[in-house]
């Protein structure tokens, strides 16, 4: 009897440990990833499985949306000059926005070089580019709340790249997150596209990886 007791509570024990280090683990696969370098974020952020890019092709015009974690534009503005103060500085200051890279070509192109059929045509994408985008791409929550634009940034390539780049900056709003995911909308512009829409889920955004920024 008493032997049957001790392996009983042996058993228990057993159970007990396994479920907690079943907890653990479980714990660790929802918890944010940690990168040591911004190459191996970016490799993790270009992986469609990890759900930060997403890609769509709407008559002949490809797109590409990639969320931008926090700490590639800490990264960028860090530079060599690395100390936890200034990390944390620096996170302060870009954490209180959302980052979107959007991607667009046509061809293989960008679309200064593959859209336009003439003159007039190139002028009026040139304009809508560089200072209309903030009235054709739009972010929403599932309930239909819009997520203030902040600003947008449209490097021209002259015609060197192969697509259209720009970053879209919102103002993060937790109570917003809240919320199972956001809609980001890009209206049509003359690319005979209709609207574009890509569901961006909220846990990603929550939980973005990071970089272990080291002296």
């Amino acid at each position: 009897m008493q032997i049957l007791v001790e392996s009983n509570i042996f058993n228990r024990r057993q159970v007990k440990l396994l479920w907690g280090l079943l907890m653990c683990l479980v714990l660790i696969g929802c918890g944010n990833r940690v990168f040591d370098t911004e190459v191996e974020m970016l490799s993790y952020l270009k992986d469609e499985k990890n759900g930060y890019i997403q890609h769509k092709k709407v008559n002949g015009v490809d797109f590409t949306l990639m969320y931008r974690p926090t700490d590639l534009l800490v990264k960028q503005e860090l530079g060599d000059s690395i100390s936890s103060d200034r990390v944390k500085a620096l996170r302060g200051k870009y954490s209180k926005y959302l980052y979107f890279n959007l991607s667009m070509s046509k061809n293989n192109k960008e679309l200064l070089s593959a859209a336009p059929k003439n003159r007039a045509e190139f002028g009026q994408m040139v304009n809508q580019l560089v200072f209309g985008m903030t009235e054709k791409v739009h972010l929403y929550t599932q309930s239909n709340d819009t997520v203030q634009m902040v600003d947008y940034v449209y490097p021209r390539l002259y015609g060197m790249g192969k697509s259209s780049n720009m970053m879209f900056i919102f103002q993060r709003e937790e109570k917003k997150l809240k919320e199972e995911y956001l809609n980001f909308n890009i209206q049509d512009f003359d690319l005979q596209t209709g609207e574009v829409n890509f569901k961006v889920p909220s846990r990603k955004i929550n939980k973005e990886p990071s970089i272990q920024f080291k002296n």
